[in-house]
């Protein structure tokens, strides 16, 4: 028998609770749900979700601070992180994708979009958009170990541990040191072409890669896309 997908819904407005949840249900989705960031986090740890679906603006900790002590436990690594908010301002989005969520969208939101839109995640999780790509890629004269087993990278004799989408990327890149990857191309291999994410998800991601990692990693070239910096 299929193992069900388990959604955790996260929302303060109980209406949002039900609607959200009556229609994931009707997808088969087993779905348990909570109105604020610390129940949500406890949850999250005993629950263990394939997906956690997260407003922004709850009382006491919010979306953000939920999300970021979220990404601090290692149990919950692989969990697929989206906020749904009413907040749709452009640093609401930075925000919430540099806190470590996977996606963000926006309310309101058909429910056909949404669930097409989790779909599209989760078969991320399940099948790697990275089956061109060799992940295992290690590439020691550049100072760079992956590791797709722990989704750890080593630079030195400094580990990092890397949200899904910043490890693939960075992977991605790291594949091909040479190569120059269109953002269509990452939009395509990373997140899969029928996935809806905004322009600037790249770019936030490329830059949380190298707050942790380090700027020397990743080159940017103006208008077309970015390349692994070959350090040798």
């Amino acid at each position: 028998m299929e193992k069900s997908v388990k959604i955790l819904l996260v929302d303060d407005e109980p209406d949002i609770l039900e609607f959200v949840g009556f229609n994931l249900k009707k997808e088969n989705y087993e779905v348990s749900t909570c109105n604020n960031g610390k129940d949500a986090l406890n949850m999250a740890l005993s629950y263990r979700p394939d997906l956690i679906l997260m407003d922004v603006m709850m009382p006491g900790m919010d979306g953000i601070e939920t999300c970021e002590e979220m990404r601090r436990h290692n149990e919950l690594d692989g969990v697929i992180i989206v906020f749904l908010s009413a907040r749709s301002e452009d640093y609401s989005l930075i925000a919430g994708l540099n806190a470590g969520a996977d996606d963000y969208i926006t309310k309101p939101v058909k429910p056909k979009v949404l669930i097409t839109k989790l779909k599209s995640l989760l078969r991320r999780k399940s099948v790697s958009g990275l089956s061109e790509v060799e992940v295992t890629h290690t590439a020691k004269e550049k100072g760079i170990v992956i590791d797709k087993e722990r989704y750890i990278v080593i630079k030195g004799n400094s580990e990092f541990l890397l949200p899904k989408k910043e490890f693939e990327l960075l992977a991605l890149l790291a594949s091909k040191p040479k190569k120059l990857f269109s953002r269509d191309e990452i939009f395509r291999i990373v997140w899969g072409e029928d996935n809806y994410i905004s322009d600037r998800t790249i770019d936030v991601h490329v830059r949380r890669i190298r707050k942790r990692v380090g700027h020397d990693v990743i080159k940017t070239v103006k208008g077309v896309g970015y390349r692994f910096v070959d350090q040798g």
